[in-house]
């Protein structure tokens, strides 16, 4: 019996070291998730403009604000803090409103750009995680400024018929397609995601030059807004860019498909997790945790962009010390099954397949 009592001290200490072990070696879904800690920060990180990783996996440093207000453009759903861009984003969105505004377009109701510090967002889009994807809305500002409680519950306009998929005429203006060619005009924007049945009407309605048509991208949703997306900008050489666009116009194969019964079959899995409920931060470039860990500004209007340059609290201290070795994305970022991921770049497949559909 003495024996016993001796060996129960040992075994104790023998089961606390076990759960201890297992304490540390706790596996990635109980770890904090990214698109919380990045939904967390309220503010940029102050640093050298710079986008790391993929549009739908990564996040960046040194972003600024548009204003809530503009002469041609006003910022709705406040509330969500998405106003944050690369710098390139943010002063593209302002020139687009005033060379709008000189095409006819009364002004931009901007959407989501991206959380200050880029990330998984806390709901909604797979992209706009490196400060390079911005929405805008189809529906034209009005001749008055909205109030708060109107740009968080207004919504905009829906263009088209969702049992045929084709725009509601009585709602496509000229000066909508006006608004799309001057966006696809800027050589920094690459593609610009819209429903295919907006791009079936600039397919059947635009004339002489049809150029601009090939950065059109049919995708599901966009029927409210468009999504504008500019390229890896100099400076970021961990930024991951997108295949590039097919040639043509689109107005093809690849976009009878999306008027066919395949595209808009249910979702076999409709309750499969998204992307943004696995990442962590393993799952994101290593440069991140810098991004994530990195001073906040005196203040949001510190780094508002009011179009005469960089915010100067955004220029300096650099990401991280000159001691540092500089990260990689490919060492320190996990891979994501191909299923959760929307935004995943384009695999090289045959017309008519497109990317996943959003839910796969």
């Amino acid at each position: 019996m003495k024996t016993l009592k001796r060996s129960l001290p040992g075994r104790k200490l023998l089961l606390t070291g076990v759960l201890a072990a297992l304490a540390l070696t706790k596996p990635a879904a109980a770890e904090e998730r990214a698109k919380d800690l990045f939904g967390a920060r309220k503010l940029p990180a102050v640093a050298t403009p710079q986008s790391f990783g993929f549009y739908s996996k990564g996040c960046f440093a040194g972003g600024v604000a548009i204003p809530m207000d503009g002469m041609h453009w006003e910022v709705m759903r406040p509330s969500r803090n998405r106003r944050w861009g690369h710098p390139a984003m943010i002063a593209l969105i302002e020139k687009l409103s005033r060379d709008a505004a000189a095409d006819g377009w009364p002004g931009l109701l901007i959407g989501d750009i991206s959380q200050p510090r880029g990330g998984p967002m806390l709901t909604g889009h797979a992209s706009h995680q490196i400060g390079l994807d911005a929405d805008i809305w189809l529906t034209p500002m009005p001749d008055r400024k909205f109030s708060t409680e109107e740009r968080e519950n207004i919504s905009a306009t829906l263009m088209v018929d969702e049992k045929t998929h084709l725009v509601k005429d009585g709602l496509w203006m000229p000066m909508h397609t006006r608004l799309l060619k001057r966006a696809a005009s800027y050589p920094e924007i690459e593609r610009i995601l819209v429903n295919p049945g907006i791009k079936k009407k600039l397919c059947d309605t635009v004339t002489g030059d049809r150029s601009w048509l090939r950065k059109m991208r049919p995708f599901w949703g966009h029927d409210y807004h468009f999504h504008m997306r500019i390229g890896c900008q100099p400076g970021s050489p961990d930024c991951k860019p997108q295949a590039d666009t097919t040639p043509g116009d689109g107005c093809d194969k690849s976009l009878a498909w999306w008027f066919t019964e395949e595209p808009w079959r249910p979702n076999k899995n409709p309750d499969a997790p998204k992307a943004r409920d696995l990442m962590t931060m393993a799952n994101l470039p290593r440069q991140c945790q810098f991004v994530l860990d990195a001073p906040d500004p005196a203040s949001a209007e510190a780094v508002t962009y009011h179009g005469d340059g960089v915010p100067v609290a955004a220029a300096d201290p650099p990401l991280q010390p000159a001691s540092a070795p500089a990260p990689t994305i490919t060492s320190g970022a996990t891979a994501l099954p191909a299923s959760v991921n929307a935004f995943a770049p384009t695999p090289k497949i045959g017309i008519p397949l497109p990317r996943p559909r959003p839910g796969n």
